[in-house]
């Protein structure tokens, strides 16, 4: 069974509502989600206030993401035909590995937590496709990189590119018709 790795935030997950969120209480301003793909940065980059990447240091930030439309369904569906690992970022920001595990237990309790691999650097992981938002994780990863649609990446063709849940299913039927 071949293996996919896939990245939580802005893949699975998404921080950008819980960034707008914020954002608006705290500073008043109101920002929609579609005016993010005219930055072509990440949020925090493109505000007046850097101190926003502050956020992601908040107990509690993590935990309750809203969820990219379709990713259960579809990693639902995934895990019939492949091996699924959740491979996420967690070790930068001091309490986002608890706030991780607890969303994916709830939001993906289909999946072993064995297959949580919560680390610092992605190209350590062994598997046949990553799907991810940043081009860096890609860049060394020895599979097939899969670029997740995002604001900060709409430059980047160097990858496959999906735009959503659908868009990755699609993929994966190809990719099962092959064998």
């Amino acid at each position: 069974m071949k293996r996919i790795a896939i990245d939580m935030d802005e893949v699975l997950a998404n921080p950008n509502l819980r960034f707008l969120e914020w954002y608006e209480r705290d500073y008043g301003v109101k920002i929609t989600e579609a005016q993010l793909y005219g930055m072509g940065q990440k949020f925090y980059e493109y505000v007046d206030n850097h101190d926003l990447r502050n956020y992601l240091h908040i107990k509690g930030f993590f935990k309750d993401l809203p969820l990219m439309p379709d990713s259960q369904e579809v990693v639902k569906w995934l895990a019939e035909h492949y091996e699924i690992f959740i491979v996420t970022s967690a070790m930068e920001f001091k309490y986002s590995m608890e706030d991780k595990y607890d969303w994916l237990q709830k939001y993906f309790p289909f999946l072993p937590w064995k297959n949580f691999v919560f680390c610092g650097r992605k190209d350590m992981i062994i598997a046949d496709y990553l799907i991810d938002d940043h081009v860096k994780n890609l860049t060394g990863f020895t599979g097939e990189g899969i670029l997740y649609h995002a604001p900060h990446n709409l430059d980047n063709t160097e990858f496959t590119r999906v735009k959503n849940w659908q868009e990755i299913k699609a993929f994966f039927e190809k990719e099962l018709a092959k064998f």
